[in-house]
């Protein structure tokens, strides 16, 4: 846990090419004393620095956002970066006021909602549909990081982007996990000849941890974005050339066009906002389901006392795990970009209808089959299909000196998303999240591909406020569909177990995955296995699921806690 009373670290510390000064960024950056006011959490000590370089410049939370995903762009390519997309809160230090930002991705206007059949109408391969230009979107993290500048940037657009200029150009130091990434998938983060160049040596192997990563390539396209903003992408040249290299890798169904790219535009959405106890817990509305289904977990939780139970309580567990059931089931009905289908966000975290969905869950045993519910406003034919398993990701937390917050989470979908790899960075592979097939049980599915549209995300960057209407936790996570997950742990680690934000993201993790629960490997759930099956959660198995958050908590004395999962933080070693 980093406290903050006062930012910003010299930049050269941790973006330099030496092993030693990458050894001064893990291991003295806790010492290091900041200028100005603020405070960051990234997935990567280099990110987090540079946000703090752009805060010791007078920089907003979202200037410093902006240049945590860039640099995340460089140094955490497996997880995030310009060639996806993501979802932006941003918080008024002043008025509490919110805006949201959507940069999700989208599928070529030509995409028909058999994309991912071939012609006897059965699911592709997953090598077709994953890794080729079937499964990219136009990419939106440039266009929604312009239009969050347009509106709440104070530095120059090109100073946000020479901390990841200077890591693309100068290098970085090869961390453990990007290592074991790089080994875990090759076959993916190796499909092009450019990416083997940049992180493979010429026996093939991922080049060895604490070697030095140089990537001109990209260097070279965020120096043109610095200069020519979202044009270097959305313009029409740019715009022909990434279409026709998408095209080029798509087997079948509808190509991406350069239409398709230059009418691409990131969208301020309504946030999604729910009380929970004394506070007010807001988060990312569609196409993004994470915000309501963190908002239904804690209020479906909320009559009962789980400061009482604590996380040593099995019955805790327990309750938060058919609470999750109940909120998943609901989300794989109604869930969708709201462009397209109607989804009944109002009804879902409606007060009285959590009410009622809460009464479903027993303290002494589980529900035999959790179903979607009835919520006000619910359109009654939808269909639930199969879709692709989600992945990667990363989030990332800023405040800055004048109290406003930025919660950003950003994503590539899978591991180096779909291998294509352009101008130095990898290409998305999120029209994945869409859902497989366009109906289910005769019934059209909310979240099948359409020309155009965004597919469903799990990304739940959050905003807590206490009843005062002061930012207290400024949170997200990464890890597919354990995100909202993740967020409501935490969130009830420091509302009702009075736990430090490191603390909270650090609890066990328990998720329900449709009949069976999934209990994390090497914590203190192995030791419920017996008092969960006997509360009636019959199928349990271990693992070691992706776990990834970052958070900020506001201290009593107006400082912040820095916190990033311990899981995350064992892994960023340079041995």
């Amino acid at each position: 846990m980093r406290l903050f009373h006062h930012l910003i670290a010299p930049l050269a510390l941790v973006l330099a090419g030496c092993s030693t000064t990458q050894t001064i960024a893990l291991e003295g950056v806790e010492d290091i004393q900041f200028l100005g006011g603020g405070a960051v959490s990234a997935a990567d000590p280099r990110a987090t620095a540079a946000g703090e370089a752009i805060l010791s410049q007078g920089g907003s939370a979202t200037d410093a956002g902006i240049a945590v995903m860039l640099a995340l762009t460089v140094v955490e390519p497996q997880s995030s970066g310009i060639g996806g997309g993501g979802f932006m809160l941003r918080a008024d230090g002043e008025t509490g006021a919110l805006a949201s930002f959507d940069g999700r991705e989208t599928a070529p206007a030509a995409a028909t909602v058999n994309r991912f059949l071939d012609g006897d109408g059965k699911v592709l391969k997953r090598e077709t549909r994953v890794f080729s230009g079937l499964s990219v979107g136009v990419p939106g993290n440039i266009a929604l990081a312009a239009e969050a500048h347009a509106k709440h940037g104070t530095l120059p657009w090109a100073a946000l982007f020479e901390p990841a200029i200077a890591l693309a150009r100068d290098g970085f130091i090869m961390n453990r996990r990007l290592y074991e990434s790089l080994s875990q998938n090759k076959g993916r983060a190796d499909k092009t000849d450019a990416a083997r160049a940049v992180f493979f040596g010429a026996d093939g192997e991922p080049l060895p941890i604490g070697a030095t990563v140089r990537v001109p390539a990209l260097a070279d396209t965020l120096e043109v974005l610095a200069k020519a903003g979202p044009e270097a992408i959305y313009g029409h040249s740019a715009a022909a050339a990434l279409a026709a290299y998408v095209a080029d890798e798509t087997p079948q169904d509808g190509r991406m066009t350069p239409a398709d790219i230059t009418a691409y535009q990131a969208k301020e959405r309504t946030p999604v906002c729910a009380p929970y106890r004394t506070y007010r817990v807001c988060g990312m509305g569609p196409p993004s389901s994470g915000g309501v289904a963190v908002a239904q977990m804690l209020g479906q939780l909320e009559g009962h006392d789980l400061a009482a139970l604590g996380p040593d309580n099995p019955q805790f567990w327990h309750l938060f795990v058919e609470s999750q059931r109940l909120a998943y089931a609901d989300r794989e009905l109604y869930s969708g970009d709201t462009d397209f289908v109607v989804v009944p966000v109002a009804g879902l975290v409606d007060a009285g209808y959590l009410k009622q969905r809460a009464m479903l869950i027993s303290p002494d045993t589980a529900l035999a089959k959790a179903e979607a519910g009835v919520p006000p406003g619910a359109p009654l034919a939808r269909g639930d299909g199969p879709e692709e398993p989600e992945n990667g990701t990363t989030h990332f937390a800023v405040v800055d000196a004048a109290g406003n917050a930025v919660s950003y989470t950003s994503t590539v979908e899978g591991a180096f998303g779909s291998g294509l790899y352009w101008r130095g960075f990898y290409l998305n592979n999120e029209l994945t999240d869409f859902t497989l097939t366009p109906e289910a049980d005769g019934k059209p599915v909310a979240n099948r591909v359409e020309g155009g549209k965004r597919p469903r995300s799990s990304m739940a960057p959050t905003i807590v406020y206490d009843a005062d209407g002061r930012i207290v936790l400024v949170i997200g996570a990464a890890g597919g569909p354990t995100i909202p997950v993740q967020v409501a742990r935490a969130i009830i680690g420091v509302v009702d177990f009075g736990l430090s934000a490191e603390s909270a993201l650090g609890l066990p993790f328990i998720m329900s995955f449709g009949d069976s629960v999934l209990i994390e490997k090497g914590t203190a759930l192995e030791g419920m296995e017996a008092a969960l099956k006997a509360l009636g959660h019959a199928s349990i198995r271990t693992g070691a699921p992706p776990l990834k958050a970052n958070a900020l908590r506001l201290l009593p004395d107006g400082g912040w806690e820095v916190a990033v999962d311990p899981r995350l933080q064992s892994k960023l070693t340079y041995e």
